[in-house]
């Protein structure tokens, strides 16, 4: 029988600031992605701590509304004025027995509060400071403001997206925000703890997203000496130019996606289609014949309902399966899973209702538990309500 241990970053503890800066928060946060990294390290066990502005009337008994945030699962909130020097004083209080924090600010914002990242290690040295901003600090972008699509932009990912008889498109905001932010930042944080392992210390760990979806995009930069991918946009084999790998709308306006990309693969995909013309793998690989063939996918796809070619395809290695949007899978039941799976030492499993659904976090709500759990302290003893935040009581007892 199996030896399920505990998830594998329990006893973890996170720091994750957020909306704190000072004036318009708007202007100094630089990206989504330390909301989804926390997020991470929260699902494999990790206790995590956000840092909310002292909005009123956080930590009294009047409900507040939670924050735009919809990472929040399995987090905690305290509210703290870190433009006050009791607010700075409770995080470093905090910071001296934690392991992560996570900064999402554009440069600069920690360093105008007095919380650089030499002064935090000095204070812990075995902290790990991850810092997620959205472009290079030391590129000509550095101190511009951006969100995804920009990062996305001069990463030259960008140029490489999108259909040949339009401009470049991003698909929403999934590559630079999560992939090459928050999922990249979250391989930093990990690397950072096992190198800890060997050395005891903590270190800062410096992520952006324009260089992570570059790397992201490795195979597609290299794929552009190849004949993979050295045509322009839209018109090579893997970005929409190819009739055998792309989308095609069914009778009843649902959509298959085709990907028969191996000859054959692509021989299922035909006969399943009843076009026997095409089994012809010298035709398949005449580009010349590409027009052609991809309007006899059409016409050919527009005949049938979708969930008829889903009868017609299910079960066959044709590479043809429906695109599924989000409501469907809701209906029916289709659970949300973590992305890795450890067999021995397993993530927190998500339940039906969360893998559709976030109530969000406010601020102040759980966090004076979480803090009463890993050092003990409690609000009245070694805490105080200021304006709305915690601060500390006697830094002597902290």
């Amino acid at each position: 029988m199996l030896n399920v241990r505990n998830p594998p970053l329990e006893g973890l503890r996170v720091v994750e600031l957020a909306g704190l800066a000072p004036g318009n928060t708007e202007s100094t946060l630089s990206t989504a992605g330390a909301p989804f990294a926390g997020l991470l390290l929260a699902d494999y066990g990790a206790s995590v701590l956000r840092i909310d502005r002292p909005v009123p009337p956080p930590h009294n008994k009047r409900p507040i509304q939670p924050t735009v945030d919809l990472l929040t699962r399995r987090k905690s909130s305290v509210a703290v004025d870190l433009k006050s020097t009791d607010g700075r004083a409770l995080l470093e209080a905090i910071l001296l027995e934690v392991d992560v924090l996570l900064d999402p600010f554009r440069p600069g914002v920690l360093e105008s509060l007095s919380l650089s990242p030499h002064h935090l290690l000095e204070i812990n040295p075995r902290l790990i400071i991850a810092r997620l901003t959205g472009f290079r600090r030391d590129g000509p972008y550095a101190a511009m403001a951006g969100h995804d699509i920009n990062y996305l932009a001069v990463s030259g990912i960008l140029s490489q997206l999108g259909r040949a008889d339009g401009p470049p498109y991003p698909p929403a905001n999934l590559l630079a925000d999560f992939a090459g932010g928050g999922l990249m930042c979250a391989l930093g944080i990990l690397l950072a703890l096992f190198e800890r392992t060997a050395s005891g210390k903590g270190q800062v760990v410096e992520n952006n997203m324009a260089d992570g979806v570059g790397y992201l995009g490795s195979m597609m930069r290299y794929a552009r000496n190849a004949s993979l991918w050295d045509r322009p946009r839209g018109q090579n084999l893997l970005d929409g130019g190819c009739p055998w790998y792309d989308v095609y709308q069914c009778k009843d306006g649902g959509y298959m996606a085709v990907g028969a990309l191996e000859p054959h693969f692509f021989r299922r995909l035909v006969r399943g289609l009843e076009l026997p013309e095409l089994d012809n793998l010298a035709l398949r690989e005449d580009r010349a014949s590409w027009p052609a063939m991809r309007e006899q996918f059409r016409l050919r796809f527009l005949e049938r309902t979708r969930h008829e070619w889903e009868k017609t395809f299910n079960g066959t290695d044709a590479c043809c399966t429906p695109v599924l949007d989000q409501q469907e899978l809701e209906n029916t039941a289709n659970k949300q899973r973590l992305p890795v799976s450890l067999q021995s030492s397993p993530g927190l499993p998500i339940d039906k209702k969360q893998s559709w659904t976030s109530t969000g976090l406010a601020p102040g709500f759980g966090g004076p538990i979480l803090l009463h759990q890993w050092f003990g302290w409690k609000i009245g003893r070694d805490l105080q309500i200021k304006r709305g935040g915690l601060v500390k009581s006697n830094l002597a007892k902290l």
